[in-house]
C-alpha cells in the first residue's frame, strides 16, 4: 500500500496501469513539498496543471479544483485514485491539454514538465486567466528545474523566485505582472514532409515537433501496401506522419491514430485534415490498444516511446507489443521501429514466435512480426 501523508490525512495512491510489484510511487517529493507549503492557505478557484497521477488533485479535492493534463494515463490515474479514496468523481474537473482554459483562477499549481515547449504553451495560454493577486506556484525535482524553466515563468507570467531545496525538490513562486505583453503561442509548429506536399502539424508536446526524426524517416521507407488491408493502426501516432503514409499507400483501409497524448491526437487529426486523402480515419486518445476489440487490425505500425514522464524503460513497448498480439487478425503484421540497443527483437520473438529485420541503419532497426493465432 502506497500512502501519501497530506495536511488533510493519508491518501492511498497508485500509478495506472497497475503493475505487479510496483516500486514507483504515484507522487514525489515535489508534490509533498507543495502540499506542505500551500495546504492551509489555498482557497478560491484552483487550477492544477500536469498532475502526474492525481496526487495533488486528490489532496485538494475539497476545493473542487480543475486539473489539466496532456496525458491519458494521468487522467485515468486521477479518476482511479479519486474513486479508491472515496472522493466524489465530480470533485475534480478533468480537462485535457487542448481544451481552452475558462475564467480566472485564484491559485495555479504547475508541475514542471520535461518538455519546455509544453510548459511554454501552457503558460502562454494560462496568462489571460490570471488576476494580479493570483498565486502561481510551480514544483518539480531540482534536476527538472533549470534557468530556462524559470525564464519561461519570468517572461510570460511575472517576477519569479525559487524556494530552498527539500528532498531534492524545489518550488517556484511567480507573481503575475499583467503589464507584460501577452504573446501568441508558437505552437502548433507546421512543416512540410520532405519530398511531399503534406503538411505535418505538431502541437507543443509532440516528439520531434520541429523536424522529422531519423527513426521515423527510416520507418516511412518500409510501410507496406496490400489491397486486403482493412484496418491499419498508427500506435503512438505523434503527429500522424506514419499513419498518413500508410493511408496514402492503402487508400481502401481505415487508419486508426492512437496516442496517450491529447496533443498528439490533435496533431494527427489536423495533419490528416490537411492531407487531402479520403481514407476513413479514426482518432483515439487512450492507453494504447486497450479499447480495440480482439482480432480487429491487419497492420499495426509502432514507434514505441521508451520513457513516460521522467521514467525511462521498455515497459511501454512491452505493453504495446502484448496489446498488438491481441488485436491483430490472424496473419496480421506488427511493424516496429526502435533503437538497436533496446533489443525489441527479443520481446517480439517471445510474443510472436518469429521476428524479421527488414531494415537498419547505425542507430535503428525496422522489425516485423506476424500473428499466427
Amino acid at each position: 500500500m502506497q500512502q501519501l501523508e497530506t495536511p488533510k490525512g493519508p491518501l492511498t495512491l497508485y500509478r495506472y496501469p497497475r503493475r505487479k510489484s510496483e516500486t514507483l510511487r504515484a507522487w514525489d517529493a515535489a508534490d509533498e513539498y507543495l502540499l506542505s507549503q500551500i495546504g492551509a492557505e489555498i482557497s478560491g478557484r484552483i487550477l492544477i496543471v500536469n498532475d502526474a497521477f492525481g496526487a495533488l488533485s486528490c489532496a485538494l479535492a475539497e476545493h473542487l479544483p480543475v486539473m489539466l493534463t496532456d496525458s491519458y494515463l494521468s487522467l485515468w490515474s486521477t479518476r482511479e485514485n479519486l474513486q479508491s479514496n472515496g472522493i466524489a468523481m465530480d470533485a475534480v474537473q478533468l480537462i485535457d491539454s487542448v481544451t481552452a482554459y475558462e475564467g480566472l483562477y485564484d491559485w495555479v499549481l504547475v508541475r514542471v514538465t520535461k518538455t519546455l515547449g509544453l510548459l511554454e504553451d501552457e503558460l502562454i495560454r494560462l496568462r489571460p486567466h490570471l488576476k494580479p493577486e493570483t498565486r502561481v506556484v510551480g514544483c518539480g525535482m531540482v534536476k527538472q528545474i533549470h534557468s530556462s524553466t524559470l525564464d519561461l515563468f519570468e517572461h510570460i507570467i511575472g517576477p519569479t523566485k525559487t524556494s530552498l531545496a527539500r528532498k531534492k525538490a524545489r518550488l517556484i513562486y511567480t507573481a503575475p505582472d499583467l503589464s507584460i505583453a501577452r504573446s501568441a503561442s508558437p505552437y502548433p509548429v507546421v512543416y512540410t514532409l520532405e519530398g511531399t506536399d503534406y503538411s505535418l502539424v505538431n502541437h507543443a508536446n509532440v516528439f520531434s515537433r520541429d523536424s522529422l526524426d531519423i527513426g521515423t524517416r527510416l520507418l516511412l521507407k518500409h510501410i507496406p501496401s496490400k489491397p486486403d488491408y482493412r484496418d491499419i493502426v498508427d500506435l503512438g501516432c505523434g503527429n500522424g506522419v506514419v499513419g498518413l503514409i500508410a493511408a496514402e499507400r492503402n487508400p481502401q483501409a481505415t487508419v486508426h491514430f492512437v496516442d496517450e497524448s491529447a496533443m498528439a491526437v490533435a496533431s494527427a487529426r489536423e495533419t490528416l485534415s490537411r492531407s487531402g486523402l479520403e481514407n476513413s480515419v479514426c482518432f483515439l486518445q487512450g492507453d494504447g490498444l486497450t479499447d480495440f476489440k480482439p482480432e480487429s487490425a491487419d497492420l499495426i505500425l509502432c514507434n514505441p516511446p521508451f520513457h513516460h514522464g521522467n521514467v525511462v524503460g521498455d515497459e511501454i513497448a512491452w505493453r504495446m507489443f502484448n496489446q498488438a498480439r491481441r488485436v491483430l487478425r490472424k496473419g496480421g503484421e506488427l511493424r516496429v521501429i526502435g533503437n538497436r540497443h533496446l533489443n525489441y527483437h527479443v520481446k517480439l520473438k517471445r510474443l510472436f514466435g518469429d521476428v524479421q529485420q527488414l531494415a537498419s541503419d547505425r542507430k535503428f532497426v525496422v522489425l516485423q512480426s506476424f500473428s499466427r493465432e
